[in-house]
């Protein structure tokens, strides 16, 4: 039988749902049967990440919560602008993924302009070293400020609206910059809308994760 490996999953978000805290375990135990996955949150935040000063009180509330997992293989920080995974790199010996450096190394494989689709006025850092000057139009989409406001059908709508909006603009792919969008499922929906390639952030740092969890492995086979 394939090994399974363990995932600690941090939402930086503050969430009293269980069902809705596991969604993104879920999909990427739905992705990759390989894994796993145990997901926490952090607190005081029920509008998770948008700016910097929201991120720098999560920075802190996330590397708590890491360090008090003893077994897991590795530790996926669900977010676009990756808070405190080069913090948590320095520290910890398992493989920490950010969901933004896993969508943008993800995305350079279907195109060479960008399009980033996230909820922040600036776009995440990982993107915009990723992609360089080849990023079309502007990151934030009309009328959504938080991760809670794509949950509406009025925020849905304008993620649509801005796929379309950057692919007239040029965009070879679309690289989504939020993983409340996976959240809510509709990166297939903006392929069939704009029939460009989407990429998932939830399924792009599972894909990351997978590969560092075997690499690691194959280290110590090796060592």
């Amino acid at each position: 039988m394939e090994k399974k490996f363990k995932l600690g999953l941090i939402r930086v978000v503050t969430i009293t749902d269980e069902h809705l805290l596991n969604q993104h375990g879920r999909l990427l135990e739905q992705y990759y049967p390989q894994f796993s996955v145990e997901s926490r949150c952090i607190e005081d935040q029920p509008t998770g990440i948008h700016d910097d000063e929201t991120e720098a009180l999560a920075v802190p509330k996330i590397i708590k919560l890491v360090k008090e997992w003893q077994d897991v293989d590795a530790v996926v920080i669900s977010c676009a602008g990756d808070p405190a995974v080069q913090e948590l790199r320095a520290e910890l010996t398992i493989p920490v993924i950010g969901a933004g450096e896993a969508t943008a190394l993800l995305a350079q494989n279907y195109g060479k302009k960008f399009g980033v689709l996230g909820i922040t006025e600036d776009v995440p850092r990982a993107y915009s070293r990723a992609f360089g000057a080849n990023i079309v139009g502007t990151c934030r989409t009309e009328g959504v400020y938080s991760t809670l406001d794509l949950m509406t059908e009025k925020g849905r709508t304008s993620v649509v609206q801005k796929a379309l909006e950057l692919k007239e603009l040029g965009a070879e792919v679309i690289a989504l910059a939020c993983t409340g969008m996976s959240t809510i499922e509709i990166a297939k929906e903006l392929e069939d809308v704009c029939q460009i390639p989407v990429i998932d952030p939830v399924m792009a740092e599972g894909l990351v994760a997978y590969f560092e969890c075997l690499r690691t492995v194959r280290s110590e086979f090796v060592g």
